[in-house]
Parts: structure tokens; sequence; C-alpha cells
């Protein structure tokens, strides 16, 4: 391959999904945020790290327009969504996975797949999903009131993935599970990987996170107050757990 070529090749892979500047978030007269700045590039996998309160889930709810105000900039996929109506920003390939995951209990497991809108074309087909997550189709049948915590976590991802969403924000999805579904999830993270997804992680259990991660962002009192990659992590990780108070 020659220089152009491969120049040609890596440059997508570079292209970044999230660029967010100075954001700022309000919940009414609270100011959460206060000028937030990270990117995210095609493929990555990076997560939001901090004590509760330091504003994580914030910045995802912000990215989805889902506060109650927000200034600075905030960029998926190359376009401006400050002012974007929070209905239309899942039009740019981005699925958000709230903590409380808000599974329809009334609906069994496949009726449930069956009702995410496609704003993509390239959303997984129910094989896919079943096949990335058999303890799904084994409870295909099962309303969402009989599913373990582990199944609910499970089934909320699924829906995203069958929107054709390539930008995933995850918010503490391992949070209350048993080892062996953290495991499970860690699996399904490194596929989504590999199919080129990016992925925002909220999460609390770093020893989950550690492995998966490009780039680790702490966050604090609203803010992000450092950045570490992978390959620094090993030397850095006393100083993190000192941070994150593990």
């Amino acid at each position: 391959m020659n220089t152009a070529e491969s120049l040609e090749t890596q440059q997508p892979q570079q292209a970044e999904m999230i660029r967010v500047q100075d954001l700022h978030a309000f919940y009414g007269e609270s100011h959460i945020l206060h000028g937030v700045d990270f990117n995210v590039k095609r493929g990555e996998l990076v997560t939001l790290l901090g004590r509760n309160g330091a504003g994580r889930s914030t910045t995802l709810k912000s990215i989805m327009n889902m506060v109650g105000r927000r200034t600075g900039s905030i960029m998926i996929n190359g376009n401006e969504t400050l002012h974007m109506k929070p209905h239309h920003i899942p039009r740019l390939g981005i699925g958000y996975c709230p903590e409380e995951r808000g599974i329809f209990a009334s609906l069994d497991v496949h009726e449930n797949l069956l009702l995410p809108p496609t704003v993509r074309s390239d959303g997984m087909s129910l094989d896919d999903i079943y096949a990335m997550f058999p303890n799904l189709y084994e409870r295909r049948r099962s309303p969402g009131t009989r599913l373990s915590g582990g199944e609910q976590q499970m089934l909320a991802m699924a829906r995203i993935l069958r929107t054709g969403a390539r930008i995933l924000l995850l918010d503490e999805i391992t949070e209350g599970l048993a080892p062996v579904i953290v495991q499970k999830l860690a699996e399904v993270l490194t596929q989504l990987k590999e199919r080129g997804m990016t992925i925002v992680l909220v999460e609390q259990n770093f020893r989950f996170a550690a492995p998966l991660a490009d780039r680790h962002f702490v966050m604090d009192h609203g803010q992000i107050v450092e950045e570490i990659s992978a390959a620094d992590l090993p030397s850095r990780r006393e100083h993190l757990n000192s941070m994150l108070g593990v």
C-alpha cells in the first residue's frame, strides 16, 4: 500500500464523531456543567469517570438535549446540535441508554425490540441481536416485568442497536448487576467496537471499564479535569484511584 492509500484508509478512522466545547448545562437555576471539553473519534470507546455528582450523566443528557438549558457547542458527526430539538438528534445516528433503562413492562422482549424507529438503514437485525444476546432469545416471550436487571440492561442496549445508531451513550450499564452479566456486557462492548461503533461510557465500575477504553476523561465539579490514554493508564492508576476515591 502506498502512502496516499495508507492516508486514505486511516483518515476516516480519525474522523471526530463527537466534539463538545465549552459546554455549560443548567437545570433551572442550577449550573451543573462548567465548560466541558472533549472529543471522541470514530470507533473509539471513551469513559467519563468521576465521583457521584461530578456531572457525567448530565454530560450525556446534554448531548441529547435533555437538560433545561445548554450553551457552548456540541458537534455530532459534523453537525452542530446545540439548538437542535431532542427528537431530531437520534437521526444523526446517536443512541442513548439511560440509567433507568425504560423497558416497556407490559410488552415481551420481542415486542420491545420491534418498537424502536429506524434512524439509519444499517440497524442490527433481530437475528444479529439474538446472536449477540442469547439470553434475550431465550426470554423473547417474557414480559419486561419478568426480566432480571441484567436482562433489562441487555434489552435496553439491544433496542438502541436496532435503530441503526453508530454512536452509543451508555450510562452506568453495570450498576447492580451480577459479575457474570458484567462480563457478558464487556464482551458485547468489545464486539460493538469491532463493528466500528463509537461509544461513550459513564461507569462507576472502573475495573470493568479500564480494559475496554481507549481514553478516560475524569470529571470533577462539572468539568473534565484530566484525560488519560489506555497506554498511560498503568502508570496513572494510583493517581486515578485517589481522584475517584476507589
